[in-house]
């Protein structure tokens, strides 16, 4: 059994070891490709490799837990044992990461008075639990168990959030309690107030630095930082950014490969790295982020493919071979060998097979909740998706003025089943003018488009998404609704035989054949705004507004023969097929 520790330097076995890292996140890779990851990382030279572990995707609901899938920590970590690989894991209850909340469960926001990332009884009695369960899973992988886990993560870029020491202990004292035995460590920005509030050197825990560039202007703040404590420590990047995220209307960001050699080849000599990311994966689901802004928040898109050394779907990029080639100039002894790949496909079109409107079968997908005022998406369900809303309004034949309240973030409207108009974030709160007859019902969709994953917005009452407040027609709020919740984790119960109508939120199923499954990208560049699945798995989010025009689809979800996808376009577009390419489509220009 070997052991790990944390002195002037890195040791294994009593020996000094440069920790060579890439952040692989299990949770974004379908489980099939994880070896191909593991090896091509392998194949740069490089000897570990660390993930976050989300809370949202494991306590979906509280106290109930998941961990089947591409949520398979424990298979994940095992598997990369079993290729000769050393894991970091960083587990903390929040992890940012472009995550939806970052990484916390929506089902928080249902307490009254709660504060995340806090020292209150209440948000560390919800991470209690949560470790309890999570380290039955994870405790028995660490290295001083015989599995390959070197450290674990407190908290992460808290220094960026609060200087709560106490709360940092709190966290500690948890994970101890259930388990944790390896070195612990933290990871803030390299500038000292960052340091200093959000580390816990003064308790034996290392603090990491993020960054990706100006490696020795960044390592000297970190030296400074431990010589101020009257310690030293090994330096370590625990995220070397070697791209960037993207949101939606905004254009791609690339960073050119030569240039983050050459940052990585002046920070080698004097530390260790996690390049963050090796490979980014993608937002599967309802779980990509949102910046933070002054009024209008910046979700992120559903593509995370972040200008890695892999791209989203696997492949190896420049920065790939330039890493490789910095490894085996500045350490020629370790093994470094060829990449793989996947097979890419182009497949026959998706020809559409039916479609109804959400009108027609919102019963069926949600149960019918009552309230005198609306109910917030966290209130009625899960928290994630959209969330329809109905009310029956008297009319006197008139234009009335109608308004949401303190709704997040995307709304469209509808009276007696017509298409009034859509609100974004900015605009909502404005008046829509409308045309009632005497018995009216009015419709709400609104759309969760993902919580902010950093920054004092966390504690923002706009992370509670739907309608918070209330709708106002003429100048009066509307009482007597009825919401349904639609997570949409259930669309295999769409019933298609429903009516359709033009100019609605509806559902498509689409059928095309593969003689054999690969790798493809669904061209969305045709449509509006929406999600799809494929064989039931829910690939995410597409927008036409860009910057990206597709959603990457693996081989491992799709069947040999026929293939069924289902979209649900908000927008009212409809395509008689859909394309299936054998690469990404992008946006030229960005609205």
């Amino acid at each position: 059994m070997s052991v790990f520790e944390v002195k002037e330097e890195f040791l294994l076995d009593n020996k000094p070891v440069k920790i060579l890292s890439g952040a692989i996140h299990y949770f974004r890779i379908v489980p099939e490709y994880w070896e191909n990851c593991f090896y091509n990382l392998k194949a740069m030279g490089f000897n570990t490799v660390e993930t976050y572990i989300p809370w949202n995707i494991h306590e979906p609901e509280e106290g109930v837990f998941d961990f089947s899938g591409n949520k398979d920590i424990a298979r994940f970590v095992r598997l990369a044992q079993e290729m000769g690989l050393l894991v970091i894991l960083r587990p903390t209850p929040f992890i940012c990461a472009e995550w939806e909340f970052g990484g916390l469960p929506a089902w928080l926001l249902r307490y009254k008075g709660m504060k995340v990332r806090t020292n209150t009884p209440l948000f560390l009695e919800k991470v209690d639990a949560y470790y309890k369960e999570l380290f039955s899973h994870i405790g028995g992988l660490q290295i001083t168990k015989g599995g390959p886990v070197i450290m674990l993560q407190v908290e992460n870029e808290y220094g960026s959030f609060g200087n709560d020491k106490e709360y940092l202990r709190a966290v500690k004292g948890i994970m101890v309690k259930y388990g944790a035995e390896v070195p612990l460590f933290t990871a803030d920005g390299s500038w000292d107030a960052a340091l200093e509030a959000g580390s816990l050197v003064e308790d034996g825990v290392l603090a990491t630095a993020n960054f990706g560039s100006r490696s020795n202007e960044n390592l000297d703040a970190l030296e400074r930082f431990y010589e101020r404590k009257g310690l030293k420590r090994p330096l370590m990047s625990m995220e070397f950014w070697d791209g960037w995220f993207n949101r939606w209307k905004e254009p791609i960001i690339t960073r050119d490969a030569g240039d983050l050699a050459e940052c990585i080849k002046e920070l080698l000599p004097r530390a260790s790295i996690n390049l963050y990311m090796f490979i980014g994966g993608t937002n599967f689901g309802f779980y990509n982020g949102c910046s933070a802004r002054g009024v209008t928040d910046l979700p992120q898109i559903t593509s995370y493919n972040y200008d890695a050394v892999l791209t989203e779907w696997g492949q190896p990029t420049a920065k790939f071979y330039k890493l490789r080639d910095v490894i085996r100039e500045l350490y020629p002894d370790i093994p470094t060998f060829d990449p793989k790949d996947h097979r890419r496909a182009a497949f026959p079109n998706a020809k559409l097979t039916g479609r109804v409107s959400l009108f027609s079968v919102a019963d069926k997908l949600a149960e019918c909740q009552t309230s005198t005022y609306p109910m917030t998406m966290e209130e009625a369900g899960p928290g994630y998706g959209y969330m329809l809303y109905r009310t029956h309004v008297k009319g006197f034949d008139n234009v009335m003025k109608v308004k949401a309240i303190q709704t997040s973030d995307r709304a469209h409207f509808y009276l007696n089943g017509k298409f009034q108009g859509v609100q974004y974030q900015h605009e909502i709160g404005n008046e829509i003018e409308m045309e009632f007859g005497q018995e009216n019902v009015l419709e709400l969709l609104v759309e969760n488009m993902g919580r902010v994953n950093y920054g004092y917005k966390l504690q923002a009452p706009t992370q509670s998404k739907g309608i918070r407040t209330g709708v106002m027609v003429d100048i009066h709020f509307e009482s007597g609704w009825e919401q349904y919740a639609l997570p949409l984790d259930n669309v295999e119960q769409v019933d298609f035989s429903g009516e359709w109508k033009e100019n609605t939120p509806s559902f498509y199923r689409y059928e095309f054949e593969a003689a054999e499954p690969a790798d493809t990208f669904l061209d969305c560049s045709r449509l509006g705004k929406g999600v799809a699945f494929i064989n039931g798995f829910h690939l995410g989010r597409y927008w036409s507004v860009g910057p990206v025009c597709y959603l990457y689809i693996p081989a491992p979800l799709m069947k040999a023969g026929k293939n069924e996808i289902i979209l649900f376009e908000t927008e009212g577009v409809t395509a008689e097929t859909l394309e299936l390419k054998d690469g990404p489509v992008y946006k030229e220009t960005v609205e």
